[in-house]
């Protein structure tokens, strides 16, 4: 049976001793080639102007802009300590002129509408305080047929990929992170219950087994 969904956090990660330490888990996931860019690239994410949902210390969005040509990326976090480390890796990455990073929270993006050709996020999704409130954003500033790619743990993942996850997980204080965003993580069911009704109600909801992930087109 899958126990409750209990919340995590809808801050972010904050603190820059947390920041740092989650910049290497995610430069060790990019290192192992574990990062979703690849996938984001091939749901048909490959041009324009596009807007990152939590981009955290940056890695995702940076490899996808290192893997396409003529794109523009806007990375939304509402941690400015993550914003500051996102922007650090964006100098390493030289990419500083086609990145941009704004402190917001996903129910109130500063953006005008009809800004965006598509929208990627990944890892937050269980973090949202809203998720309607981000949904109805999110489909706001994309364009009209614009893409979407979501992707997040899922909570009722088997016990074999949570240990496995737990051991690979480096550096090991993350590891504490790793289980309250699994238990704040939802099921595939749920999350198909919460897109209905929304924009992105014509949006494919298909899972595996460690997450769940959302793509279409407004």
């Amino acid at each position: 049976m899958t126990k409750p969904r209990v919340k995590e956090t809808d801050q972010g990660i904050q603190g820059e001793a947390m920041v740092v330490l989650f910049d290497q888990f995610q430069r060790s996931m990019r290192d192992r080639g574990w990062i979703e860019t690849d996938a984001i690239i091939q749901s048909g994410i490959c041009a324009g102007h596009v807007l990152e949902l939590g981009p955290g210390p940056g890695y995702v969005g940076l490899e996808w802009l290192k893997k396409t040509r003529a794109t523009r990326l806007s990375g939304l976090d509402i941690s400015l300590d993550m914003i500051a480390m996102a922007e650090r890796n964006a100098r390493a990455y030289g990419q500083t002129d086609r990145v941009e990073y704004v402190h917001s929270n996903g129910s109130r993006m500063p953006f005008e509408d009809n800004t965006f050709e598509a929208v990627f996020s990944t890892g937050s999704l269980h973090e949202w305080e809203s998720p309607l409130s981000v949904f109805a954003e999110m489909s706001r500033v994309l364009k009209p047929g614009g893409r979407i790619f979501i992707s997040d743990l899922k909570r009722n993942m088997v016990l074999f990929m949570r240990s496995f996850l737990w051991l690979t997980c480096r550096p090991k204080e993350i590891r504490p992170g790793l289980v309250s965003s699994i238990n704040a993580a939802y099921t595939l069911p749920e999350l198909v219950g919460l897109i209905r009704g929304t924009g992105l109600a014509g949006c494919k909801v298909a899972g595996d087994a460690i997450g769940l992930t959302i793509t279409g087109v407004k």
